[in-house]
């Protein structure tokens, strides 16, 4: 008996899923529009917030950053589950590796001391920066209205706990595999006159009722702290016998680099809206006034303590 082995080809009856279908038609779609678009629940709730009763659970009005639609925002990372668990598994990875490296030949504790200094005071200190910074970004992942900007503040979120790890790990490095670095860095935080107003002013951006202006203002921080001593401290270190610095905070801003592309690309969106777009600028536009001020004030105060290892 001979047996005939044929292909047959069977046409799919429609392409994508259907919350795909209804936005953009029956058409091929990427793994990150089939994971984001009009995934967020719009209707029948089961209650409200006891909170907030004129509120929905999803409500576009947690935040006066309006946008006509919240899908018209999109990830420029193109950032679902998948591909930022791979992605920032694969971003950690090196950071062992690298962190491996500087224990390993005892690098960190060869640095000069006033490198050292600056390390154990300032900079690892700022992992309880990264925890608070993560708090006010989760208020984001919760009250966001639409899975593309949720989305983006669930995955920050996680970032920051991730950078409060790499600090974390850093300060452990630092104190051969003990924990004094970390216990000493705590107590800055708490009492060092060098980092009360940063202190200070995260602990009100914690409290912000809206998310947005949250999440902005810990972005004007954060535009002021991730230059300066990640990036700018980068080449005086390579200069001046601290190399190991170097090698760690370039990871740390690698990310930031990162966050830049989704926040800055939902500014742009806030500020272009059709409808929205001229009351969104005058939003953006007072609280920049509101914290830029704030920020800088406490990032000058944290930069008294790097006169030791600047030119």
């Amino acid at each position: 008996m001979q047996y005939e082995l044929r292909y047959n080809v069977i046409e799919p009856k429609r392409n994508t899923y259907q919350n795909v279908i209804d936005r953009l038609g029956d058409q091929p779609a990427t793994r990150y529009q089939e994971a984001t678009l009009d995934v967020e629940p719009r209707e029948n709730f089961h209650y409200r917030p006891t909170w907030i009763q004129d509120r929905e659970l999803y409500d576009p009005r947690y935040t006066a950053l309006q946008l006509t639609d919240p899908y018209s925002y999109a990830d420029p990372r193109n950032f679902y589950y998948t591909p930022y668990v791979t992605n920032r598994a694969a971003l950690h990875d090196e950071f062992g590796k690298t962190l491996s490296y500087l224990e390993g030949r005892d690098l960190l504790g060869r640095m000069p001391e006033a490198w050292r200094v600056v390390l154990g005071t300032v900079v690892i200190p700022l992992r309880h920066y990264e925890s608070g910074a993560q708090l006010v970004t989760v208020a984001g992942a919760r009250f966001a209205y639409g899975t593309s900007l949720e989305q983006c503040c669930t995955f920050a979120a996680f970032d920051r706990i991730g950078n409060a790890q790499m600090l974390s790990r850093v300060g452990i490095a630092l104190g051969a595999g003990a924990g004094g670095v970390l216990t000493t860095a705590k107590q800055d935080w708490l009492t060092g006159e060098h980092l009360q107003p940063l202190r200070k002013l995260v602990e009100e951006i914690m409290i912000v009722d809206d998310w947005a202006e949250g999440l902005l203002a810990i972005d004007h921080v954060d535009q002021l702290i991730y230059p300066l001593l990640y990036t700018g401290l980068d080449e005086q270190a390579l200069l001046t016998g601290a190399g190991a610095y170097s090698l760690f905070a370039q990871h740390l801003s690698t990310w930031y680099a990162d966050q830049r592309k989704w926040l800055d690309a939902l500014i742009t969106a806030w500020n272009t809206d059709p409808d929205h777009g001229p009351a969104n600028t005058e939003h953006l536009a007072r609280i920049a006034t509101t914290w830029q001020p704030r920020a800088q004030e406490a990032v000058a105060a944290l930069a008294t303590k790097l006169d030791g290892v600047q030119a």
